[in-house]
């Protein structure tokens, strides 16, 4: 056992260096770290304090389903998501808060209210596909945040109006490139001037939030609010255990929570899923065929993705009194995190986990807590449903209409953006040809190329 009962890791003195480390090669340095100290390693990131890494699924159990008032989740991550979402946020609420804002928007990403929206999102995808070019390379990023964006804009805020629509693609990604470097570096989160990043961030947060409460204030004042099925006019109805709804301050900060868990993060998950496919050609091939078949090997592929790739290489949380972990004393303060990137990447749990291979999810559920994309226990996201209907129903439009190839045959490596790990030239691809959509009972001919 190391000195005080701590776990091993490297020393605070090399703390800028392993920062810097994760910020150019995030998947390698994180395996790289497990590799060199074991399932339980400590380190130190600067202005995160101590940060215990875990990659054990009988450790992860333990920090998943233990106590939520030890184990704070929102108290971790509002260290690096409140400046976007706000202090009202699920992602950054903790104990009572958090579990009355996760009920009141728990049902709207549920059953049938998710599933009701798949021919809206496969109609917003073929628009979509009709403006790519043909025989020129783009990153396919850009279209899957388009896709996913005017999702979110339809489903959950319910835009209706193209000029608002239209505004609101121009303010959320002005927002997000802004959000960027605040996300990664809290140092920066000082006016220094007009020009610095902290005054830009401002900028483009308080021209989202006119936008948002304008939205919230049109849609109280909608007659019809009562029939209307998109999130929006669902949280404005929605009351909790006493009866009280939402103030307008707490949907603000969910509708932008939605913006950022429910957009970046499946468009970058559905770019991965091609930056995959396209240099595995027999794997494309076979999901192209299985499509008239069922979804079985699709729902395979996007699990595939989600280990291989993951969108979000960890879940921390930070510790409110000490606990034991694995034989070490872990203190109060620190920060636990199940590290999603290191549990995938285990040869004991998948043999050859550098290969992209769907076939290791078409027996069944991977066993318990190996597969962690959406997190766990108490705090799983919210949206995992909703995200991966989106994967399902974009996938196949994609599939059925464009015979694309890679831009270029190098895989993609892996980059930080925002709290995101997406390809780092956003998998740039070329269609060599565009096929018509099928009608109603016909399948598609993508296959064919």
């Amino acid at each position: 056992m190391a000195e005080h009962g701590l776990p091993p890791g490297p020393s605070r003195a090399a703390a800028p260096i392993h920062a810097v480390r994760f910020v150019i090669d995030p998947l390698g340095y994180v395996r790289s770290v497990r590799r060199r100290y074991g399932p339980v390693v400590r380190t130190y990131f600067p202005g995160f304090g101590s940060m215990i890494y875990i990659s054990d699924p009988e450790l992860v159990k333990q920090v998943f389903s233990g106590d939520p008032s030890i184990y704070h989740s929102g108290e971790a991550t509002a260290e690096v998501l409140e400046p976007g979402v706000g202090p009202n946020s699920v992602l950054t609420l903790d104990d009572e808060p958090h579990m009355r804002q996760r009920k009141l928007l728990l049902p709207p990403f549920h059953g049938e209210n998710v599933k009701r929206w798949e021919d809206t999102i496969a109609e917003i995808a073929h628009q979509d596909i009709d403006t790519w070019p043909l025989g020129q390379a783009f990153p396919l990023r850009a279209h899957t945040q388009r896709i996913t964006l005017e999702v979110i804009l339809r489903a959950v805020f319910g835009v209706r109006e193209r000029e608002r629509f239209d505004r609101a693609v121009a303010l959320v990604d002005e927002f997000a490139q802004r959000a960027h470097l605040i996300t990664l570096f809290a140092f920066l989160r000082h006016d220094l001037g007009p020009w610095s990043p902290w005054a830009r961030f401002k900028r483009a947060r308080a021209a989202l939030d006119r936008f948002l409460y304008e939205e919230i204030a049109l849609r109280r004042a909608e007659p019809d609010l009562d029939e209307r099925d998109d999130v929006l006019s669902l949280l404005l109805r929605a009351t909790d255990e006493d009866g009280q709804p939402m103030t307008d301050q707490e949907l603000r900060d969910e509708l932008v929570t939605v913006i950022g868990a429910g957009h970046e993060t499946t468009a970058t998950a559905l770019a991965w899923a091609f930056e995959r496919l396209l240099r595995n050609p027999a794997v494309l091939d076979r999901l192209r065929r299985s499509l008239a078949d069922g979804e079985d090997y699709l729902d395979a592929t996007i699990k595939e993705t989600l280990r291989l790739r993951p969108v979000i290489l960890d879940v921390a949380r930070r510790l409110t009194q000490g606990i034991e972990l694995a034989g070490y004393q872990i203190p109060a303060g620190a920060m636990v995190i199940p590290s999603i990137a290191v549990i995938h990447f285990r040869e004991d749990l998948y043999p050859q986990p550098e290969e992209f291979r769907p076939e290791r999810f078409l027996d069944g559920a991977p066993e318990p807590y190996t597969w962690i994309p959406f997190g766990g226990g108490v705090r799983r996201c919210i949206g995992a449903a909703f995200a991966q209907l989106e994967m399902r129903v974009i996938i196949r439009a994609i599939l059925e209409r464009a015979v694309l190839r890679a831009a270029d045959p190098r895989p993609e490596r892996p980059r930080l953006r925002n709290i995101t790990v997406a390809p780092a030239r956003g998998c740039r691809v070329m269609v060599d040809r565009r096929l018509p959509r099928a009608t109603a009972g016909e399948p598609a001919t993508a296959s064919a190329a």
